[in-house]
């Protein structure tokens, strides 16, 4: 189906404001071992270079026409993360929701709709998964544009793709009637994922879309028709926004209320449900970045069909996914159609067209070693990361850095002492009643049960080597007694 979008013409009404509403949750289990419970694929940098997902997402939309700042929706675990990235792409006095548990995306669109509400008389919210990969950006705004205008007529606006291919992993939308604004359909019905046969059999009709997630609501329409088909969310989200908690940038809604939010699709309560559902057909060179397979199909291939990332050394190789991502060199050959994705603790090796039962294998894996599934090797902070070198019976060698301005928490451990190697940058170190002053080349121990902690007073990221000695090593051995972070004592 070919999408023809017509540039809707200028408008005599007052356009409202259109806030994005990222939703920053989900693991992205189908990209491991790159994407993680604690640093999942939204973070990672799996499109252009110096550019996470989320970073991706933002900016697409800054420029837009009365577009303001994004509203993220996060977990509580991943704020910090969210913080930083959206820092860094430009993004300083953006508001982040957090969810004190993920109930799907319902609830979580639900919450920033009331938000949103309490901020504007009047507003359109345009919902944007931070994971997904739209390489004409152009067409896509020009698509906004239009959905804006079919919100506007009293439409809840889907975006749907104009499928390139037969796809078995998306849901599909049936366009219906056409509404008033230019390139809108009413929809006609939604379909869930189908067999390969009937993939087909609607790639061939030409009157079906793939179901990307993107919408573009009225906020008080949007709200009225979640009142009325699902009122438990209603009132759950409702009362969560009205008792949640602020601090600085983070929004933390009321959990003894959000969790009582049924968990549910924003498509299942109200897109299939209410009278005004449209949608806006799109020829945006759209991925979801759902699997490796997908990000072989959008990637740049050689002459053999291969796409290629990192040290990789491939003799006869074809329509293969190769990629080393801070791992072992990947030596491959004579073979094609595969995925091998390599990472510091970890490398994947799938056929192609079993990409999306990686989440399957996770499973089992799951059984034996949670940890690989869990986090990196390299663990990120709100101070910074760090990472383990070294790891035996009574000790542990890590790699930390630490970020300019950036301090741990002032703590105590039972079972270890550490000694701590500046490699570069400036730390004052607090040692008991001591302060110090460290820099590269120099060097401090901290006994057991002393209370100490470490931060970087210079305008470079401070890093260190830190040997840990001790009966036990684990990270719940930690009392905190101040912690700018607001985190509990034993994370």
């Amino acid at each position: 189906m070919k999408a023809v979008l017509v540039t809707p013409l200028a408008s005599t009404r007052p356009t409202p404001p259109i806030i994005p509403v990222i939703l920053c949750g989900g693991m992205g289990s189908r990209l491991w071992p790159m994407s993680r419970q604690k640093y999942p694929k939204q973070f990672l940098e799996l499109n252009r270079q110096h550019a996470s997902l989320l970073q991706e997402t933002a900016r697409r939309v800054k420029t837009a026409r009365n577009m303001k700042r994004p509203l993220i929706v996060s977990n509580v675990e991943h704020r910090f993360l969210c913080a930083d990235h959206m820092s860094a792409a430009g993004f300083e006095r953006c508001d982040i929701m957090l969810e004190p548990e993920m109930r799907n995306t319902a609830p979580a669109i639900t919450a920033a709709a009331m938000y949103i509400q309490s901020q504007y008389k009047q507003a359109l919210m345009l919902v944007l998964p931070s994971d997904h990969i739209i390489r004409d950006e152009e067409s896509f705004l020009k698509g906004v544009e239009a959905a804006s205008e079919a919100a506007m007529e009293g439409n809840l606006v889907t975006f749907g793709i104009s499928p390139e291919y037969a796809e078995t992993g998306y849901g599909y939308i049936k366009k219906g009637t056409a509404l008033e604004s230019e390139g809108a359909y009413k929809i006609s019905r939604f379909v869930e994922k189908p067999d390969m046969l009937t993939a087909q059999k609607y790639l061939a009709d030409g009157d079906y879309s793939w179901n990307s997630g993107m919408f573009l609501f009225p906020v008080d329409l949007f709200l009225d028709e979640v009142a009325k088909h699902e009122p438990n969310i209603f009132k759950a989200c409702r009362d969560s926004v009205e008792k949640a908690s602020f601090e600085g940038q983070f929004i933390s809604l009321d959990p003894t209320a959000f969790n009582r939010a049924p968990k549910i699709s924003v498509d299942y309560a109200v897109m299939e449900r209410t009278e005004s559902a449209a949608v806006i057909p799109l020829s945006c060179g759209w991925s979801d970045a759902g699997a490796w397979d997908s990000l072989w199909r959008i990637g740049e291939k050689d002459d053999h069909g291969n796409v290629i990332s990192g040290t990789v050394y491939a003799d006869d190789v074809k329509n293969s996914y190769l990629r080393v991502e801070d791992g072992a060199p990947i030596a491959a050959l004579g073979v094609e159609d595969l995925v091998v994705v390599s990472t510091r603790d970890a490398v994947l090796v799938s056929k192609k067209d079993r990409a999306q039962d990686v989440k399957k294998l996770l499973d089992k894996i799951s059984q034996h070693d949670g940890s690989i599934i869990d986090q990196h090797s390299r663990v990120y902070r709100p101070w910074g990361f760090y990472e383990t070198i070294d790891l035996g019976g009574r000790h542990q060698v890590k790699h930390i850095q630490v970020k300019p301005g950036a301090k741990l928490s002032v703590q105590m451990h039972h079972h270890r002492a550490e000694h701590w190697v500046v490699v570069s940058g400036t730390a004052r170190v607090q040692r008991d009643e001591e302060e110090i002053i460290l820099t590269e080349n120099q060097y401090v121990y901290i006994p057991l049960g002393s209370v100490h902690a470490i931060e970087n007073i210079g305008k470079m990221p401070l890093d260190f080597v830190e040997v840990q000695c001790g009966s036990y090593l684990g990270e719940d051995d930690i009392v905190r007694f101040e912690d700018r972070y607001g985190r509990a004592k034993a994370n």
